[in-house]
C-alpha cells in the first residue's frame, strides 16, 4: 500500500463507457431495437433540462418509423467498428481496467427469445479478448439502458414480472460465456434512477400503467429480485467472481440545521439508500414500507422473492457527479432537492463538490462495510479544438484532480475504495441529452450532435495528466 495515498498496488485505474452511448451499429450483427435507439437529440431544450424521463407507446411507435429526426445513439462513436484502435489509445494512458456494458438487445434482440443471438455474443467475445490482450481488467455491466424495445411494447418493461426470467436467462448466458474471462460484474447500472432516466432504465411506457410511481417501485422490485437470482447463479457456477450493485449517488445535504429540514432530508436520503439496503443487506428496510404506506404504493412480492433477495452483492459501485440540498418544504414536492448556493455549478447545472465525494464514501463505508468502486465520475463540458489540433481542458483536469484527491483522503480515512473509473474516457453520446457536445473524454472524437465529422480521435491535455496519475498510482496529481 502506498503510504502517501493509501492505494493498494492493484488499485484499478480505468475508464467507463456504455454500449448504447458508444457502439452505434444499431442495425448490425442481428441487434434489435433498444430503448436507447428512440431517444432524440433536441437542440431546443435548455442544457440543464435535457432529460428523457418518460415516454408513451405512441411516441415509441412514431420514433421507430421516424426517418427525419436525430437519434445519435444509433451511431454512437462507431465503437462497434473502431474498438481496437480506441482501446489502444485508452491503454496508452496506462489503464489497467476498462468498464463497458453488453447491449441486451444484441444478445436477445426482442428480449424474450429462448436462444441468444450468436453474432452478438461473438462481438463481445472479441471485445473482451481485446481488453484482456491489452492487459486491462474487463468490468462488465449487464444492463445499462439497453433494454430490447419489444419488452416495452409487448410487455410493460420491468413492471411485468415475466422480465425476471428473461433477464436471468440473459445473465446466465453471459456468465456461462464470459465467466472465465470476466471477474467483475455490475448487474444493473444506477439501479436507483427511477425518476431521471426512468424510461431508459425500467422501460415502462407511462400510458400503460395507472399509477406510474407505483409501477416504478414494482418494476425496480422485480429488477432487484432478478439481480439477486443472477447473483446466486454466478456464485454457483463461477469460481472467481465479484458481483457489484451500483447506484448513482443522490444523497443530499440538509439545507439548514432546522430539525424539520434535517429530518426531512434524512428521510429523503433513506430512499436513496433503499436500493443498496436491499441488494447489499438482503431485505427491505422498515422505512421503505412506511414510505410506501404514506404514498399509497403497493409492491407485490412473488413467492420466493424474500429468500432470493438474500443473495447479496460483493461490492458497491457508485457514480458520483454532483450534490444538492433539500429541506422540509422541497421534500413534500416532486422536486425533492435543489442547488447548493455554496458550490459552483457546471454548464449543465451539476453542483461541483469534490469534498462531497469523500463525505459520501465515508457514509457508504460506514453503512455497508463493503469494498467500493467509483464506477463513474467526470465533468461534461464544451471542448474547443485549436488550429493545431490541441484541446486545452484545464477545467477537466481541475475537476478530476480535486476528486481524486478527496478519494485519496477517503482511502486514508479507512474506506476500502478499490477502483476509479472516470466516465467517458473517450467522448461518447450523452445519456441524458443524446448529444456529443457534452464531452467527458480524455480523447476527443471529431463528431457533432448531428453525427457529422471525420470521427478522428484527438488527445486532450487531460490525457497526459491522467496517464501521470495512473502511472504514479494516484500519487502525482500535479
Amino acid at each position: 500500500m502506498n503510504r502517501i495515498t493509501g492505494f493498494k498496488k492493484d488499485f484499478m485505474w480505468g475508464g467507463a463507457v456504455a454500449a448504447n452511448q458508444c457502439e452505434g451499429a444499431w442495425q448490425e450483427g442481428g441487434k434489435g431495437m433498444s430503448v436507447a435507439d428512440i431517444l432524440r437529440f433536441r437542440s431546443d431544450i435548455p442544457l440543464n433540462k435535457k432529460y428523457n424521463e418518460e415516454e408513451t407507446t405512441a411516441y415509441i411507435r412514431e420514433a421507430m418509423q421516424d426517418k427525419d429526426s436525430i437519434y445519435p445513439k444509433r451511431w454512437g462513436i462507431d465503437f462497434f467498428h473502431t474498438y481496437k484502435d480506441d482501446l489502444k489509445l485508452l491503454k496508452g494512458m496506462g489503464l489497467n481496467s476498462f468498464r463497458t456494458s453488453i447491449a441486451w438487445s444484441r444478445i436477445f434482440p426482442n428480449g424474450d427469445e429462448k436462444e441468444p443471438n450468436e453474432e452478438g455474443l461473438k462481438f463481445y467475445d472479441d471485445l473482451i479478448d481485446e481488453i484482456i490482450t491489452l492487459d486491462m481488467e474487463p468490468v462488465i455491466t449487464i444492463s445499462h439502458y439497453e433494454m430490447p424495445l419489444n419488452l416495452t411494447l409487448n410487455y410493460t418493461g420491468w413492471y411485468s414480472r415475466e422480465l425476471i426470467d428473461f433477464f436471468v436467462r440473459y445473465c446466465e448466458i453471459l456468465f456461462d460465456r464470459y465467466g472465465d474471462k470476466v471477474k467483475y460484474w455490475i448487474i444493473v447500472n444506477q439501479i436507483n434512477l427511477i425518476v431521471h432516466e426512468s424510461f431508459n432504465h425500467l422501460g415502462i411506457a407511462e400510458d400503460k400503467v395507472e399509477n406510474l410511481l407505483e409501477a416504478k417501485y414494482q418494476g425496480v422490485h422485480n429488477e432487484m429480485v432478478a439481480c439477486a437470482k443472477a447473483t446466486r447463479y454466478a456464485r454457483e457456477h463461477l469460481k472467481d467472481v465479484r458481483i457489484g450493485m451500483m447506484f448513482a449517488d443522490g444523497l443530499s445535504y440538509p439545507a439548514t440545521c432546522k430539525p424539520e429540514d434535517v429530518f426531512a432530508n434524512y428521510r429523503r436520503n433513506q430512499m436513496e439508500f433503499f436500493f443498496g439496503d436491499v441488494l447489499l443487506q438482503g431485505e427491505y428496510p422498515g422505512y421503505a414500507f412506511r414510505y410506501f404506506d404514506d404514498k399509497g404504493i403497493h409492491v407485490e412480492f412473488g413467492e420466493g422473492d424474500e429468500e432470493a433477495l438474500k443473495n447479496t452483492a460483493d461490492f458497491m459501485a457508485m457514480s458520483y457527479y454532483y450534490t444538492k440540498i433539500a429541506d422540509a418544504e422541497s421534500v413534500q414536492k416532486k422536486k425533492t432537492s435543489y442547488d447548493n448556493p455554496y458550490i459552483q455549478n457546471s454548464g449543465w447545472g451539476w453542483g461541483i463538490d469534490p469534498i462531497g465525494l469523500r463525505t459520501k464514501l465515508n457514509m457508504y463505508w460506514d453503512r455497508y462495510h463493503l469494498p467500493i468502486m467509483i464506477a463513474e465520475n467526470g465533468l461534461g463540458h464544451f471542448d474547443e479544438v485549436e488550429k493545431d489540433g490541441s484541446i486545452h481542458d484545464d477545467y477537466r483536469i481541475d475537476y478530476l484532480r480535486d476528486h481524486v484527491y478527496q478519494m485519496r483522503e477517503a482511502v486514508l480515512d479507512g474506506v476500502d475504495v478499490f477502483g476509479y473509473f472516470p466516465w467517458g474516457p473517450i467522448d461518447i453520446i450523452s445519456c441524458t441529452s443524446s448529444e456529443i457536445s457534452k464531452r467527458y473524454g480524455f480523447i476527443y472524437v471529431d463528431m457533432d450532435d448531428y453525427g457529422k465529422g471525420s470521427g478522428k480521435r484527438l488527445l486532450k491535455d487531460s490525457y497526459s495528466w491522467y496517464k501521470k496519475v495512473v502511472t504514479s498510482n494516484g500519487e502525482d496529481l500535479s
